[in-house]
């Protein structure tokens, strides 16, 4: 039996990258997961990407579990709120909500100062960022809490460790992705009396479609990239992420990490996962010790 069969979750923003990594292991591991995003077959989204909630839908369905694709804009309070109420109707139960919306990658103006950035693209950001997870969990946590036993995910880009420590590239970047796992710790403290876990998670350097198509390489080539950045040695596909929330969405004991920020490299060897090559990565560690003390690239020992 699989070892989330009979489970629901939800993936809010789950279009592409890190989202659809999720949704495809929680479907592999047999959940029910209920897909969100604002691209559809139908209408793209400003992204204007050629991924669409249906085809997440359809990877989770081919995976093991059953997939279900409701466009959704999480900056709307209402369509989130019939989103939840949907899922009350069909399933009666949540018993995993990831939050991953993000879409702010056009948005951020990279290495420039507070005084030179855009001030819209600046407050969309964190409006994409932190506001569309404060109104889904705003609605998704009540229904949530019934199964005592219910976890949430925040989506972040670093630990907290690093984060704090360093300069993101970006004040509005910066801000967003800390304040994500400041998000994960608040939340432990108002699910701890429903017997309920909250964790801030960070993939490594994720090979993404976005990011892929910056490099101008497919899955198949990406070492191809390299050539342009060697520290891309260490990079992940989105489904080891992916693994790393299945294993906690599996975990009995999954309290232990109640509030704590985690990264897919640090969860793998302790639940035994690996990327889709085999791989067991440890980015965090590799930013630390090799790209940010200028040395040259080599994943050795990191992988």
């Amino acid at each position: 039996m699989k070892s989330l069969a009979g489970k629901v979750a939800l993936v809010a923003g789950a279009t592409r990258g890190a989202g659809r990594g999720i949704a495809t292991e929680l479907g592999a591991a047999g959940a029910t997961v209920y897909v969100t995003g604002r691209t559809t077959r139908a209408q793209r989204s400003e992204y204007n990407r050629p991924e669409t909630i249906e085809e997440t839908a359809e990877l989770v369905t081919a995976a093991g579990g059953t997939g279900i694709a409701v466009p959704t804009d999480h900056l709307d309070p209402a369509q989130v709120q019939a989103l939840v109420a949907r899922i009350e109707q069909e399933q009666g139960r949540l018993d995993i909500l990831v939050n991953d919306v993000w879409g702010a990658e056009y948005m951020t103006e990279w290495n420039v100062p507070v005084w030179e950035h855009s001030l819209d693209k600046g407050f969309r950001t964190l409006r994409l960022a932190i506001d569309t997870h404060i109104i889904t969990s705003h609605f998704a946590l009540p229904l949530l809490t019934r199964t005592g036993s219910g976890l949430v995910v925040e989506m972040t880009d670093g630990t907290v460790e690093y984060n704090m420590k360093n300069y993101r590239l970006s004040l509005f970047y910066d801000l967003a992705k800390t304040s994500v796992i400041r998000m994960a710790q608040s939340l432990a403290h108002e699910l701890l009396p429903y017997r309920c876990t909250a964790v801030a998670l960070t993939p490594g350097w994720m090979r993404s479609e976005i990011m892929l198509d910056h490099f101008g390489v497919k899955e198949d080539n990406w070492r191809g990239a390299t050539a342009k950045e060697p520290h891309f040695v260490i990079s992940e596909t989105p489904r080891f992420v992916g693994r790393a929330v299945a294993a906690l969405a599996a975990d009995p004991e999954v309290a232990r990490w109640n509030g704590q920020s985690l990264s897919s490299g640090q969860l793998a060897p302790i639940y035994g996962f690996r990327d889709l090559d085999g791989s067991q990565l440890d980015c965090w560690r590799y930013i630390v010790e090799v790209q940010d003390a200028g040395k040259p690239a080599n994943a050795a020992g990191y992988r």
